[in-house]
């Protein structure tokens, strides 16, 4: 009884480390990186974007822009939640993907280094910041490139752009799932818990599915020609959130690629596919 005892009190006292060890990697891995450790992701790559820190409206934010001829194509990527501008840039770092088209990444307000702003829980809001930045490209150049939460953002824009792609789009609320992990942002004894840039990331999560109310019934107004890529195993943002925007169009404004048995992480695991999917529009 004594061995059993102690044995369980070991292995009671490694769980617990094991589980700190993991929190601390979690945490260090998501929260978002100074100017110094974003740059140094792009070391080996072709060309190092300039990272530059604009104004909107009163917040600030930090972008990314690769920009080496003016006469290519330019894609603004717009991340989710939880997010940043690093999210792509294994594409921003491709020697192909460089050829054929200047790029922008950007931080969006709650998901800046040090960042003493709150997520602003509105894609009302997200949409005008984005809006702010293609205001200073040629729209007919512009190809946008929105992931997840990053979606939605994406789709609300009204203005003419040459093209939109949708990776993994949350735009349906009524199956918007809400994951039990949310209870530990939610009760108050648990909140201590939840790092930073998680807590920011679950407001938007638990606005998020009001919020699109307020959209979803005028998805179909967009001007733009639309591109939706979506995993057929992605349980974050289920599937059917590409299908139920597939009813809203018109096939030839409206075009669903899916990947079989891709989950929601497939921009990074299916890179090489979505890669040459991004080259098909720039060709």
């Amino acid at each position: 009884m004594r061995l059993l005892k102690k044995i369980l009190k070991i292995t009671g006292v490694l769980f617990f480390i094991t589980l700190l060890i993991l929190y601390y990697l979690f945490s260090s891995f998501t929260t978002p990186k100074s100017d110094k450790k974003v740059l140094d992701k792009f070391e080996n790559s072709p060309v190092i974007p300039a990272v530059t820190h604009e104004s909107f409206r009163e917040f600030k934010y930090r972008k990314l822009t690769i920009k080496r001829d003016t006469t290519l194509p330019t894609i603004i990527f717009v991340h989710g939640t939880i997010g940043s501008s690093t999210d792509f840039s294994k594409y921003m770092k491709d020697s192909l993907l460089l050829s054929k088209a200047n790029m922008i990444s950007y931080d969006r307000i709650g998901y800046n280094y040090q960042d003493k702003n709150s997520v602003q829980e509105s894609i009302t809001f997200e949409r005008d910041m984005l809006q702010s930045i293609i205001q200073k490209e040629n729209p007919d150049k512009t190809i946008l490139v929105g992931y997840s939460y990053g979606g939605p953002i994406t789709l609300a824009i009204q203005q003419k752009v040459r093209k939109l792609i949708l990776l993994a789009p949350a735009v349906y609320s009524k199956i918007e799932p809400m994951p039990w992990a949310l209870n530990l942002y939610k009760w108050k004894l648990t909140r201590w818990l939840v790092p930073p840039v998680w807590q920011e990331a679950s407001k938007e999560k638990l606005s998020h599915k009001q919020d699109l109310q307020l959209f979803e019934n005028d998805w179909k107004n967009s001007p733009n020609q639309i591109i939706s890529i979506h995993g057929t195993d992605d349980w974050i943002v289920p599937y059917e959130n590409s299908t139920f925007l597939e009813r809203q169009f018109p096939k030839t404004q409206f075009e669903l690629i899916s990947i079989p048995e891709a989950g929601h992480g497939f921009i990074w695991s299916k890179f090489d596919d979505i890669k040459q999917l991004l080259i098909q529009q720039l060709d």
